[in-house]
């Protein structure tokens, strides 16, 4: 019997991550995922323990960089429209470079809330909007009407940022600087009209 090898676990990965973004998670099985990675299922269950496992290690490691650019762009330096700028770049930076994992971030976000997938995917959603919400919270300070604001704009801002984003990966939108100008304009006119 061939030793397992790291190299197995990323074709895991890989070909999990095409069949969930094909598919949705609930829509494949490990058959499918191990036939598609040219392993058995114990090999999958030696690296992940379960079909959840292959998912949180997956958006564990690579949606980590987008948390951490996310993380970058919202340290307040008193220029909340820098910050936003900046944040809405690093999304759709990271949206074009990895389309197939932004997709199936976003449809992990209308999981059943019971889903397996949800109950995976709710603590990588909620750390984007902790990022947003502490960025929020902190302007507030500088800007007295956004006070007690902080969630609603942190959940409209992300929504909105996500809603160009599926725009753009269905090619009604380009992901570029303009519309980070556009989104952070438009996010940034209504908060304080």
């Amino acid at each position: 019997m061939a030793p397992l090898t790291d190299d197995k676990r990323t074709e895991l990965l890989v070909s999990a991550l095409k069949l969930f973004a094909a598919y949705g998670f609930d829509g494949v099985g490990v058959q499918q995922i191990v036939e598609a990675a040219g392993v058995t299922k114990p090999t999958l269950y030696h690296y992940f323990g379960s079909k959840q496992g292959l998912l949180e290690a997956l958006l564990d490691e690579q949606l980590g960089p987008l948390h951490e650019a996310l993380t970058r762009a919202a340290v307040y330096h008193h220029d909340l429209p820098l910050n936003l700028s900046e944040i809405a770049r690093a999304v759709f930076v990271f949206a074009r470079s990895r389309p197939d994992l932004y997709r199936f971030h976003l449809s992990l976000w209308f999981a059943p809330e019971q889903s397996d997938a949800y109950k995976v995917a709710v603590r990588f959603h909620e750390r984007s909007f902790a990022v947003l919400e502490k960025l929020f919270r902190e302007a507030a300070r500088d800007h007295g009407n956004m006070k007690g604001r902080h969630r609603a704009y942190a959940a409209t801002f992300l929504g909105m940022l996500n809603n160009y984003v599926s725009l753009g990966l269905n090619s009604y939108a380009a992901l570029n600087d303009a519309l980070v100008h556009q989104s952070v304009h438009q996010f940034m006119h209504g908060i304080f009209s």
